[in-house]
């Protein structure tokens, strides 16, 4: 039994059906999830609070910044009590991708939802290619799927490292640390690094200075290997971002022996900077935690995740839903849901069947939606599935007690849960169904990993299952992420070599031009599981003659942005600030900064061009700007 709140059960044979008895099944009184308090319970305990001293403050950081896209998060600190009473996160932009691609030709999706992010937009492409191919019925040779694995391994060796020094790595740099925690300082520059032979940092202080934006090496050399992986990506998609050479039923780009080995020459490289960087990221948590314990609770919150998988075993991989446990659970990385630290499921037509998008506080209409009762496998799907959601934008003035935000409520199992690359790890480990490899051993309790000889000798690592969920350990688990990565795409790398020695150079199953001869006249329904360097990416749609009827975008940081549901829970960035305590220095509460609410957004990576965009209808875009705000402040 894998769902807690929604009504489903299953029979001996596994078969999922609604629970009998309920007239209304999903109506949101019948099942609603323990909220341990709700915002009437904590607008009554500010009032209070306010009532009782004037060491209460609210802040609103419009726009956060260093961060991808524009964001706002409202909160109100109990200084003299050093916590958090409440948060709220707002995008603060309509993404109108679901209404632009409504009517359009399927083989047009993935060249339109790939615009969807200016940072990572090759993961769009494919989720997009994967929903619209299971819609139609094709599926890519098994070169075609090693060679999307290969350049989406590349895609997170380019988002990881951006993350880690040029978004979040600021956070623990001199420049940030002297300005907002001076107390730390003296301790960094006595503090020795235990990762010193990997990364080249005597004590703290040296790697912080390593940190600095513009001038700090730390901060240049991720530049630089942002860079390399872009070129990797180039190599096998012809462009990067934006690439149109991933295809429904496989790849349309030309692939030789010579992208294999140019693919590899670039590779062979990464290894190396990948020990330097986890050590970095090893080191940060352990200086923190060492200098003042209340470092763990910083952006804490329950191990509670979800992720689809990612990386296709290309032998397994046949783009049909009916068959989808099976060859997800034959993915690099696993599918799964983890609810309180354990993994209840790692089926994918659990994931899609427990999925619910929410607009309680979003600028939305609600939809009558139960167009599709079931799945094409019959398992029950509640009216606020995916794909039963119309994107309906409502404009309005901002309430906090009502809507707030453009971002959605997605919920699985209706709980608030958390979408990351570092997720993968978590389900890759519990799960350990991993293909047989020679580089990444799932071991229940983490992954160990054996880094080919670079430079450096060949050396083995493992992340292992931390006991605190926080800022820190998301930052830790993304630096580990990429090397796992890198490793996924060294042995896609390895099974291209062995396919062309073969003959089998085949990268799609249909050529362009023969794609519509393969459009369905009849209805019919597509989704890409797929992964982003955020975490959870799915595309859901339905096509009916050749057209589009629906599209339904879902990303990593709709999850993590999301606002609350009807039940009064926070999202996952709401949550994890109110978890967190107030460490800075307030006894001058003009100087207050909020540096460690500021700390838990920026760990988990928020990418709002993901999650909110803007469709003019008739209107015309004469100028369009976009900027990551990468300044210290």
């Amino acid at each position: 039994m894998c769902f807690k709140n929604l009504p489903i059960e299953f029979d001996e044979g596994g078969v999922a059906t609604l629970r009998g008895g309920i007239p209304d099944p999903y109506s949101v009184t019948v099942t609603k999830p323990d909220v341990g308090k709700t915002d009437a319970d904590r607008e009554a305990e500010i009032k209070e609070l306010v009532a009782r001293n004037g060491h209460i403050k609210d802040l609103n950081m419009d726009p956060v910044t260093r961060i991808a896209g524009a964001m706002a998060v409202n909160v109100t600190a109990d200084l003299q009590g050093g916590r958090y009473l409440d948060s709220r996160s707002q995008a603060t932009l309509f993404r109108g991708y679901e209404v632009i691609l409504m009517g359009r030709d399927p083989r047009d999706a993935s060249y339109v939802a790939s615009r969807a992010c200016g940072v990572c937009g090759g993961v769009h492409s494919h989720a997009s290619a994967y929903a619209v191919e299971m819609a139609m019925g094709i599926a890519p040779p098994p070169l075609g799927t090693a060679i999307r694995n290969m350049g989406e391994a590349a895609e997170m060796g380019y988002d990881n490292p951006l993350h880690l020094y040029l978004l979040a790595g600021p956070d623990y740099s001199e420049a940030v640390i002297k300005a907002v925690n001076p107390e730390l300082w003296p301790k960094a520059q006595a503090w020795r690094c235990p990762g010193e032979k990997h990364h080249g940092f005597r004590t703290m202080a040296d790697l912080m200075t390593a940190l600095n934006p513009l001038t700090g090496s730390l901060y240049r050399e991720g530049l630089d290997f942002t860079r390399l992986s872009r070129e990797m990506c180039v190599l096998l998609w012809g462009k990067y971002p934006h690439p149109q050479t991933v295809v429904p039923g496989g790849m349309s780009s030309t692939i030789t022996l010579q992208s294999l080995n140019e693919y590899h020459s670039k590779l062979g490289r990464i290894f190396d900077y990948a020990q330097r960087l986890m050590a970095v990221w090893d080191d940060i948590p352990e200086f923190f935690y060492e200098a003042d314990e209340r470092y763990k609770q910083v952006g804490s919150r329950a191990m509670n995740f979800v992720d689809p998988g990612y990386w296709d075993q290309p032998d397994a991989y046949d783009a049909r839903y009916e068959t989808c446990d099976d060859w997800g659970e034959k993915r690099w990385s696993t599918p799964g849901a983890i609810i309180d630290g354990e993994l209840v499921t790692t089926r994918l037509t659990d994931l899609n069947m427990g999925w619910e998008e929410f607009v309680e506080h979003s600028y939305y209409d609600e939809w009558s939606g139960d167009r599709y009762p079931t799945d094409p496998n019959g398992n029950p799907l509640s009216p606020y599935h995916s794909w039963n959601k119309r994107t309906l934008p409502k404009p309005q003035e901002k309430n906090w007690k009502d809507k707030y935000t453009w971002a959605t409520a997605p919920r699985w199992d209706r709980k608030v849960v958390e979408a990351g690359a570092y997720v993968r790890l978590f389900t890759t480990a519990m799960a350990q169904k991993q293909p047989a490899n020679d580089f990444i051993e799932a071991t229940g309790h983490g992954l160990r990993m054996r880094i080919p000889k670079g430079n450096s000798p060949e050396t083995e690592v493992e992340w292992r299952v931390p006991e605190t969920w926080n800022a820190f350990e998301r930052n830790r688990g993304r630096a580990y992420h990429y090397v796992f990565s890198q490793l996924v795409g060294m042995a896609n790398l390895l099974e291209a070599y062995r396919l062309f020695a073969k003959g089998d150079t085949k990268v799609a199953a249909v050529a362009p031009g023969d794609l519509d001869k393969h459009m369905p006249k009849e209805e019919t329904r597509g989704v890409g599981f797929w992964g982003a360097g955020r975490g959870w990416l799915t595309h859901h749609l339905s096509m009916e003659k050749g057209k589009l009827t629906n599209y339904q975008i879902c990303t990593p940081s709709t999850i993590n942005a999301s606002p609350r549901d009807p039940w009064d829970q926070p999202g996952p960035y709401e949550e994890a600030v109110m978890n967190t305590p107030i460490i800075e220095d307030v006894s001058d509460p003009s100087k207050f900064t909020s540096i460690d609410m500021l700390r838990t957004i920026r760990s988990f990576d928020p990418c709002m061009p993901c999650t909110t965009h803007v469709h003019t209808g008739a209107g015309t875009v004469v100028r369009e700007v976009n900027t990551c705000s990468c300044g210290v402040d």
